[in-house]
């Protein structure tokens, strides 16, 4: 138990650390000092039932801090029309389905447009699609879904909580490779200069023990998960000592697989219709129609195919929001290339795609690479794109080495060839495919967490403010009558009439001059307008900035200029441009 409790408070120390700020509110600096003495504690005295109890309540206050912070974005964005429960009406509503609200759907269209432009303006050979969510059901069979698209899943009989198994074991694998990085960190900082990390990590004996130990399961778990052998899966996670975080148990039942796809009939009369699904991607969309896009554009090898569009699926184990949900959308652009070019293509991509999400400015250093431990047996390469969200690194893109599996897939069970014909080579042949993947409710979701802050002022007030990316915002300029009457509205409204063309712009003649910015702050606007009454004598108006609350006195025909290119998508992408051109 000892040694539990003190591996435990280690771990929760390090999470707390590496947490977002939006979690830590400095009420809560406490806990730290709490984690050390607990530790000590451990460490002198004899475990007993109160100690067991004050050290447990430690933990999982760092869990709940975590947990309360993504609380108020949640709340934040039914507040102010960002995100409903769907079917909230009815007390049961239905769960893991949200719907986007006025805020939320005009941020998320915003997210669409930079994505759609970037690939399709950017790019001369990348062109769009938009397929229907129904496909003849062989196209799933070809894909592998109706045979193989499942989850093992594996339930704690005490916490009456269901897991993926392969995340429990990756998660595992992950500590080994937690503990290996501690002890090099530990040694940089005792060495200094003369610290040689390659020479350390091949001769340290604790090294060397937590890599062998994290190889042998790295092994055992991507032999396991080839069938996938779920005996063995379970198995591991016995072996492993793997305990559930909720119950601190082992207590497992067997693991199991569920089917993701959603079913349903297509035909009038009983008797007469046949099983179709909703697709659980959008990719195959895509791959079916190569042909169709490949004669029609006279596209040359390599070129891309982008699509935007709903997908769905069953998922067992949905939650942390709009960030796992069973009616998703996705953005995803495969690009077909001369097979043996696929890697070159496959790193292009990796890099452009991290421009695209740090052209946000939303911190270079919430973002980081994972590659997959587990590859498709077609798969040459996949990693994912990390943010750093307040619950910890979660996957928001992926981008994926997937040779030409697909359109064989295709060619084998449709009977037509998806080939190329290659001019310069005088030859056909089967393309190959990077494909990269993002969910646009996952990236709405880190928009959201990175901008939504609580600042204490220095006049002793505080607000809530969401500094979100000016040309994601929903609305991108307020107009603000100073007082409801004497001729402002009516020049609030002229000037709105005049700059709702060039951007989003809504006018907020409600509550008190202050009131109405904090309102404007909470849904992100970057810039409010301040019709007043010198503006009926000279034309000017008070532009405010949300981040710095600074003011300006500007004139009505600067506005445009000066707020415009500062809330372009067009800027935004004109920067990527620039640095992508190289790469």
């Amino acid at each position: 138990m000892k040694r539990f409790l003190s591996s435990v408070l280690g771990a929760m120390e390090s999470k707390w650390l590496s947490l977002p700020s939006v979690c830590k509110d400095n009420h809560f600096f406490y806990i730290i000092c709490a984690i050390k003495k607990a530790k000590l504690t451990l460490s002198t005295t004899l475990i007993n039932k109160k100690a067991v109890t004050l050290r447990l309540k430690i933990i999982f206050a760092i869990e709940i801090m975590a947990e309360d912070a993504f609380k108020k974005i949640v709340s934040h964005c039914k507040e102010y029309g960002f995100v409903f429960p769907s079917s909230e009406i009815y007390p049961e509503g239905l769960a893991a389905v949200y719907d986007y609200g006025p805020n939320g759907v005009e941020l998320k269209n915003n997210i669409k447009k930079y994505w759609w432009d970037s690939m399709v303006l950017l790019h001369n050979n990348i062109v769009g699609i938009d397929a229907a969510i129904f496909m003849n059901p062989t196209v799933w069979k070809a894909s592998g879904h109706v045979d193989a698209f499942n989850d093992p899943l594996i339930d704690n009989r005490d916490s009456k909580k269901r897991y993926r198994a392969d995340n429990l074991i990756e998660d595992q694998i992950a500590k080994y490779e937690e503990k290996i990085d501690k002890e090099v960190k530990k040694a940089a900082k005792k060495f200094g200069d003369a610290f040689d990390e390659k020479k350390f990590r091949e001769t340290n004996p604790r090294v060397l023990e937590h890599q062998k130990k994290r190889d042998a399961l790295h092994a055992r778990y991507t032999a396991a998960m080839q069938g996938p052998d779920l005996e063995e899966l379970r198995q591991i996670i016995l072996d492993e000592g793997i305990v559930d975080p909720i119950s601190g148990t082992k207590n497992w039942t067997d693991v199991r697989q569920f089917n993701l796809m959603f079913s349903t009939e297509l035909g009038s009369t009983a008797g007469a219709t046949n099983k179709i699904y909703l697709r659980p991607e959008t990719a195959q969309g895509i791959f079916v129609n190569f042909l169709n896009v490949q004669r029609t554009t006279r596209q040359k090898l390599p070129f891309g195919i982008a699509q935007i569009g709903k997908a769905f699926r069953n998922e067992i184990v949905a939650r942390q929001f709009v960030f796992r949900m069973r009616e998703f959308e996705q953005m995803e652009m495969q690009f077909f290339c001369q097979p043996g070019t696929e890697m070159r293509w496959f790193e292009y991509w990796k890099k452009a795609r991290l421009a695209w999400h740090e052209g946000l400015g939303m911190g270079d250093d919430n973002y980081r690479f994972h590659d997959h431990e587990k590859l498709a047996f077609y798969a040459k390469a996949a990693t994912d794109i990390e943010f750093k969200m307040p619950f910890c690194f979660k996957e928001v893109e992926g981008i994926h080495s997937r040779t030409n599996y697909d359109l064989s897939q295709h060619e084998k069970f449709s009977g037509t060839k998806m080939r190329y014909f290659d001019p310069d080579k005088n030859e056909s042949y089967v393309p190959y495919d990077v494909e990269t993947s993002i969910g646009v409710d996952r990236m709405f979701l880190s928009v959201m967490c990175h901008a939504y802050q609580e600042q204490q002022l220095e006049n002793g007030t505080s607000r809530v403010v969401l500094s979100l990316p000016a040309a994601l915002a929903p609305i991108k300029c307020a107009v603000l009558p100073l007082v409801n009457k004497d001729g402002l509205p009516e020049k609030a409204q002229e000037i709105q009439d005049n700059l709702k063309f060039h951007f989003t712009t809504h006018i907020d003649a409600k509550d008190s001059i202050g009131k109405r910015y904090r309102r404007e702050d909470a849904i992100g606007t970057p810039y409010c307008v301040t019709v007043d009454g010198q503006t009926l004598e000279d034309n000017t108006v008070t532009l405010r900035h949300r981040d710095t609350m600074e003011q300006e006195r500007i004139s009505i025909s600067d506005l445009h200029a000066i707020i415009g290119d500062r809330v372009s998508i067009t800027s935004l992408l004109k920067r990527l441009a620039n640095d992508i051109k190289d790469l």
